[in-house]
Protein backbone atom coordinates (compact mmCIF):
# COMPACT_ATOMS: atom_id res chain seq x y z
CA UNK A 1 0.00 0.00 0.00
CA UNK A 2 1.70 3.12 -1.31
CA UNK A 3 1.78 5.82 1.53
CA UNK A 4 -0.02 9.18 1.50
CA UNK A 5 2.52 12.47 1.84
CA UNK A 6 1.99 15.49 3.58
CA UNK A 7 4.43 18.41 3.79
CA UNK A 8 3.83 21.45 5.25
CA UNK A 9 6.59 23.84 4.69
CA UNK A 10 7.00 27.82 6.44
CA UNK A 11 7.64 30.73 4.12
CA UNK A 12 6.42 32.89 1.15
CA UNK A 13 5.68 30.72 -1.43
CA UNK A 14 7.14 32.71 -4.10
CA UNK A 15 10.67 31.26 -2.56
CA UNK A 16 9.27 27.90 -1.24
CA UNK A 17 8.74 26.77 -4.64
CA UNK A 18 12.14 27.13 -5.99
CA UNK A 19 13.02 24.25 -4.83
CA UNK A 20 10.77 22.04 -6.55
CA UNK A 21 11.00 20.90 -9.81
CA UNK A 22 8.58 21.56 -13.46
CA UNK A 23 5.48 19.72 -13.58
CA UNK A 24 5.58 18.71 -10.25
CA UNK A 25 1.11 19.03 -9.31
CA UNK A 26 -1.70 17.92 -10.55
CA UNK A 27 -3.52 20.57 -9.07
CA UNK A 28 -3.20 23.71 -7.35
CA UNK A 29 -5.97 24.81 -5.26
CA UNK A 30 -5.38 28.77 -2.71
CA UNK A 31 -7.03 31.35 -1.90
CA UNK A 32 -4.35 33.50 -1.36
CA UNK A 33 -4.81 37.09 0.87
CA UNK A 34 -7.04 39.48 -0.81
CA UNK A 35 -6.75 43.05 -0.91
CA UNK A 36 -6.43 44.82 2.15
CA UNK A 37 -5.88 41.75 4.20
CA UNK A 38 -3.44 40.32 6.60
CA UNK A 39 -1.53 43.38 7.20
CA UNK A 40 0.78 41.15 9.47
CA UNK A 41 2.13 39.14 6.92
CA UNK A 42 1.54 40.18 3.45
CA UNK A 43 1.35 43.96 4.21
CA UNK A 44 -2.13 44.33 3.13
CA UNK A 45 -1.59 44.26 -0.66
CA UNK A 46 -3.38 47.44 -2.23
CA UNK A 47 -5.77 46.95 -5.16
CA UNK A 48 -3.55 48.76 -7.45
CA UNK A 49 -0.69 46.92 -6.38
CA UNK A 50 -2.20 43.36 -6.05
CA UNK A 51 -1.60 42.30 -9.52
CA UNK A 52 2.35 43.19 -9.37
CA UNK A 53 2.82 41.36 -6.37
CA UNK A 54 0.63 38.16 -7.50
CA UNK A 55 2.61 37.64 -11.03
CA UNK A 56 5.62 36.40 -9.86
CA UNK A 57 3.63 33.58 -7.81
CA UNK A 58 1.33 32.60 -10.58
CA UNK A 59 4.65 31.94 -12.87
CA UNK A 60 5.59 29.47 -9.68
CA UNK A 61 2.58 28.44 -10.26
CA UNK A 62 2.41 27.78 -14.41
CA UNK A 63 5.78 26.49 -13.83
CA UNK A 64 5.22 23.33 -10.98
CA UNK A 65 1.97 22.58 -12.29
CA UNK A 66 1.78 19.66 -14.83
CA UNK A 67 0.90 19.98 -18.60
CA UNK A 68 -2.39 18.48 -17.89
CA UNK A 69 -3.13 19.86 -14.37
CA UNK A 70 -5.40 22.55 -12.94
CA UNK A 71 -5.11 26.11 -11.09
CA UNK A 72 -8.07 26.90 -8.88
CA UNK A 73 -8.16 30.48 -7.68
CA UNK A 74 -10.11 31.27 -5.43
CA UNK A 75 -10.36 35.39 -4.92
CA UNK A 76 -12.33 38.08 -4.09
CA UNK A 77 -13.52 41.76 -5.24
CA UNK A 78 -13.74 44.47 -3.32
CA UNK A 79 -15.70 47.93 -3.62
CA UNK A 80 -13.68 50.69 -3.41
CA UNK A 81 -15.10 54.84 -3.13
CA UNK A 82 -18.36 53.26 -4.30
CA UNK A 83 -17.62 50.75 -6.67
CA UNK A 84 -16.26 47.37 -7.55
CA UNK A 85 -12.75 47.56 -8.04
CA UNK A 86 -11.19 46.10 -11.19
CA UNK A 87 -8.25 44.19 -9.45
CA UNK A 88 -9.84 40.79 -10.13
CA UNK A 89 -10.42 40.83 -14.26
CA UNK A 90 -6.79 42.80 -14.27
CA UNK A 91 -5.81 39.44 -12.82
CA UNK A 92 -7.54 37.23 -15.24
CA UNK A 93 -6.07 39.26 -17.90
CA UNK A 94 -2.27 39.30 -17.08
CA UNK A 95 -2.35 35.79 -16.34
CA UNK A 96 -3.63 35.16 -19.51
CA UNK A 97 -0.86 37.19 -21.45
CA UNK A 98 1.39 35.21 -19.09
CA UNK A 99 0.67 31.85 -20.55
CA UNK A 100 -2.37 30.57 -18.66
CA UNK A 101 -5.60 29.60 -20.16
CA UNK A 102 -8.95 31.04 -17.82
CA UNK A 103 -10.86 27.96 -18.96
CA UNK A 104 -13.57 28.01 -16.72
CA UNK A 105 -15.27 29.93 -13.58
CA UNK A 106 -17.06 28.24 -10.21
CA UNK A 107 -19.35 30.66 -7.86
CA UNK A 108 -19.05 29.80 -4.39
CA UNK A 109 -22.20 30.17 -2.57
CA UNK A 110 -21.37 30.81 1.05
CA UNK A 111 -24.76 28.97 1.79
CA UNK A 112 -24.92 30.38 5.87
CA UNK A 113 -23.78 34.21 4.82
CA UNK A 114 -25.79 36.56 6.88
CA UNK A 115 -27.17 39.51 5.81
CA UNK A 116 -26.54 43.42 5.42
CA UNK A 117 -26.21 46.40 3.65
CA UNK A 118 -24.15 49.28 2.71
CA UNK A 119 -25.83 52.38 1.41
CA UNK A 120 -25.23 51.44 -2.07
CA UNK A 121 -25.02 47.66 -1.80
CA UNK A 122 -25.45 44.26 -0.11
CA UNK A 123 -23.53 42.13 1.26
CA UNK A 124 -21.76 39.60 -0.92
CA UNK A 125 -22.86 35.63 -0.25
CA UNK A 126 -20.36 34.28 -3.23
CA UNK A 127 -16.60 33.81 -4.31
CA UNK A 128 -15.39 33.80 -7.16
CA UNK A 129 -13.18 30.17 -7.82
CA UNK A 130 -11.27 30.49 -11.26
CA UNK A 131 -9.90 27.76 -13.14
CA UNK A 132 -6.67 28.20 -15.02
CA UNK A 133 -4.64 25.81 -17.28
CA UNK A 134 -1.92 25.59 -19.50
CA UNK A 135 -3.56 23.15 -21.73
CA UNK A 136 -6.80 22.96 -23.50
CA UNK A 137 -6.31 19.01 -22.77
CA UNK A 138 -6.22 18.54 -18.58
CA UNK A 139 -7.17 15.77 -16.53
CA UNK A 140 -10.90 16.01 -15.24
CA UNK A 141 -13.00 13.37 -13.95
CA UNK A 142 -16.78 14.63 -14.63
CA UNK A 143 -18.27 11.94 -12.49
CA UNK A 144 -16.57 12.02 -8.96
CA UNK A 145 -18.77 14.88 -8.32
CA UNK A 146 -21.98 13.89 -9.68
CA UNK A 147 -25.51 14.41 -7.29
CA UNK A 148 -28.10 13.21 -6.66
CA UNK A 149 -31.07 13.67 -9.00
CA UNK A 150 -33.33 14.43 -5.92
CA UNK A 151 -37.25 15.55 -5.60
CA UNK A 152 -36.84 17.53 -9.48
CA UNK A 153 -36.65 13.70 -11.05
CA UNK A 154 -39.69 12.68 -9.04
CA UNK A 155 -41.82 14.89 -9.83
CA UNK A 156 -40.94 16.05 -13.28
CA UNK A 157 -40.54 12.85 -14.78
CA UNK A 158 -43.53 11.44 -13.22
CA UNK A 159 -46.00 12.34 -16.18
CA UNK A 160 -44.28 12.62 -19.49
CA UNK A 161 -45.32 14.53 -22.30
CA UNK A 162 -44.69 13.51 -26.11
CA UNK A 163 -42.21 16.41 -26.23
CA UNK A 164 -40.92 15.40 -22.96
CA UNK A 165 -40.24 11.60 -24.80
CA UNK A 166 -38.31 13.00 -27.98
CA UNK A 167 -36.02 15.88 -28.33
CA UNK A 168 -38.04 19.13 -27.99
CA UNK A 169 -36.50 21.58 -30.11
CA UNK A 170 -36.43 25.57 -28.55
CA UNK A 171 -39.44 27.10 -29.57
CA UNK A 172 -37.32 30.36 -30.06
CA UNK A 173 -35.55 28.84 -32.53
CA UNK A 174 -32.26 28.96 -30.90
CA UNK A 175 -31.53 25.36 -31.98
CA UNK A 176 -31.11 24.07 -28.31
CA UNK A 177 -33.33 21.48 -26.95
CA UNK A 178 -33.84 18.59 -24.59
CA UNK A 179 -35.36 14.72 -23.93
CA UNK A 180 -36.66 14.88 -20.38
CA UNK A 181 -37.53 10.87 -20.87
CA UNK A 182 -33.21 10.60 -20.59
CA UNK A 183 -33.43 10.95 -17.07
CA UNK A 184 -35.65 8.57 -16.07
CA UNK A 185 -33.71 6.01 -15.00
CA UNK A 186 -30.70 8.11 -13.77
CA UNK A 187 -29.91 8.47 -10.20
CA UNK A 188 -27.29 11.23 -10.64
CA UNK A 189 -26.67 14.47 -12.54
CA UNK A 190 -23.91 16.49 -13.31
CA UNK A 191 -24.00 19.35 -11.21
CA UNK A 192 -23.95 23.24 -12.21
CA UNK A 193 -20.56 26.06 -11.81
CA UNK A 194 -22.50 26.79 -9.10
CA UNK A 195 -21.24 25.61 -5.38
CA UNK A 196 -23.74 25.86 -2.41
CA UNK A 197 -20.79 25.25 0.54
CA UNK A 198 -21.39 26.86 3.80
CA UNK A 199 -18.32 29.10 5.68
CA UNK A 200 -16.05 27.16 8.00
CA UNK A 201 -13.10 28.13 9.60
CA UNK A 202 -10.45 25.72 11.97
CA UNK A 203 -8.28 28.28 13.06
CA UNK A 204 -10.85 31.20 14.27
CA UNK A 205 -7.26 33.29 14.46
CA UNK A 206 -7.25 33.23 11.00
CA UNK A 207 -8.88 36.02 8.85
CA UNK A 208 -9.77 34.01 5.78
CA UNK A 209 -12.83 31.45 6.06
CA UNK A 210 -11.86 28.47 3.03
CA UNK A 211 -13.90 25.47 4.14
CA UNK A 212 -12.49 21.73 3.56
CA UNK A 213 -15.44 21.06 1.17
CA UNK A 214 -14.51 23.24 -1.54
CA UNK A 215 -10.76 22.44 -1.88
CA UNK A 216 -12.48 18.67 -1.37
CA UNK A 217 -14.83 19.20 -4.05
CA UNK A 218 -11.90 20.13 -6.51
CA UNK A 219 -9.70 17.59 -5.30
CA UNK A 220 -12.35 15.12 -6.47
CA UNK A 221 -13.34 16.77 -9.98
CA UNK A 222 -9.38 17.09 -11.15
CA UNK A 223 -7.12 14.45 -9.06
CA UNK A 224 -7.01 10.48 -8.78
CA UNK A 225 -5.62 9.15 -5.62
CA UNK A 226 -1.96 9.24 -4.86
CA UNK A 227 -1.73 12.36 -7.21
CA UNK A 228 -0.23 15.86 -6.05
CA UNK A 229 -2.02 18.51 -4.48
CA UNK A 230 -0.42 22.27 -3.96
CA UNK A 231 -1.69 24.78 -1.73
CA UNK A 232 0.64 27.40 -1.92
CA UNK A 233 -1.41 30.02 0.57
CA UNK A 234 -2.85 27.35 3.22
CA UNK A 235 -4.19 29.66 5.77
CA UNK A 236 -5.74 27.26 8.27
CA UNK A 237 -4.89 23.61 6.33
CA UNK A 238 -8.00 22.80 4.82
CA UNK A 239 -6.85 21.63 1.78
CA UNK A 240 -3.88 19.60 2.56
CA UNK A 241 -6.64 17.93 5.10
CA UNK A 242 -8.88 17.08 2.20
CA UNK A 243 -6.33 16.12 0.67
CA UNK A 244 -5.27 13.21 2.98
CA UNK A 245 -8.95 12.20 3.72
CA UNK A 246 -9.02 11.62 -0.33
CA UNK A 247 -5.97 9.53 -0.40
CA UNK A 248 -3.64 12.76 -2.32
CA UNK A 249 -0.66 13.37 -1.97
CA UNK A 250 -0.06 17.63 -0.78
CA UNK A 251 2.15 20.40 -0.10
CA UNK A 252 1.20 23.26 1.97
CA UNK A 253 2.91 26.39 1.99
CA UNK A 254 2.29 29.28 4.78
CA UNK A 255 4.22 32.07 5.48
CA UNK A 256 3.52 32.54 9.12
CA UNK A 257 5.19 29.49 11.26
CA UNK A 258 2.06 30.01 14.16
CA UNK A 259 -0.62 28.71 11.59
CA UNK A 260 2.24 25.65 10.13
CA UNK A 261 2.13 24.09 13.21
CA UNK A 262 -1.68 24.35 14.15
CA UNK A 263 -1.97 22.46 10.69
CA UNK A 264 0.88 19.90 11.31
CA UNK A 265 -1.20 19.23 14.89
CA UNK A 266 -4.71 19.29 12.68
CA UNK A 267 -3.94 16.73 10.29
CA UNK A 268 -1.64 14.42 12.31
CA UNK A 269 -4.85 12.29 12.65
CA UNK A 270 -4.65 10.76 9.64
Amino acid sequence: MELIKTEILTGDCLEVLQDFADDSFDLIVTSPPYVDRRNKTYGGIKPDKYVEWFLPRSAEFLRVLKQDGTFILNIKEKAINGERHTYVIELILAMRQQGWLWTEEFVWHKKNCYPGKWPNRFRDAWERCLQFNKSKKFKMYQEAVMVPMGDWAKTRLRNLSDTDKTRDNSKVGSGFGKNVSKWLKREKAYPTNVLHFATECYNRNHSAVFPKALPEWFIKLFTQEHDWVLDPFLGSGSTCEAAQELNRNSVGIEILPEYCELVKKRISNY
